[in-house]
């Protein structure tokens, strides 16, 4: 595999996981605490995600080595309450969404600056739901 593809695979496993941890944050803020606002800015964050990907989803995918990804054996810690699964998510996706910024400038710095705006959302929203929680 050439370095574009090892690039592409990173794109693939950070876009994976930002999307799965903005779903898990959805739900919370949805289902949990009824909070309509941050639901939306949360659901707003995962589907400008999901387009940006959808542009490069053939490249993702033929990139994507799950099969012999070292991750696959990773143990996951447990969560005792709502607090640790919210706050584990939200570092999750701001993580990811680090990762996105950082090498999507070798695509452009357009693209940089569409993944830091979804970071500093994620930074509003994990303040607004942890407060709800505590």
């Amino acid at each position: 595999m050439d370095n574009k593809q090892n690039v592409y695979r990173v794109l693939d496993a950070n876009i994976n996981r930002a999307r799965e941890g903005l779903r898990v944050l959805e739900d919370v803020a949805r289902f949990i605490l009824n909070d309509r606002k941050t639901t939306a800015m949360l659901r707003s964050c995962r589907h400008l995600l999901d387009r940006s990907a959808r542009k490069i989803y053939p490249q993702l995918l033929a990139a994507r080595d799950s099969g012999d990804d070292l991750g696959r054996t990773f143990k996951e810690p447990k969560r005792k309450d709502l607090l640790s699964l919210t706050a584990a998510n939200f570092k999750r996706v701001e993580e990811a969404i680090r990762v996105l910024e950082e090498f999507a400038k070798l695509f452009g710095a357009h693209q940089g600056r569409m993944f830091k705006k979804i970071r500093f959302t994620m930074y509003q929203a994990e303040k607004i739901l942890v407060k709800r929680i505590i």
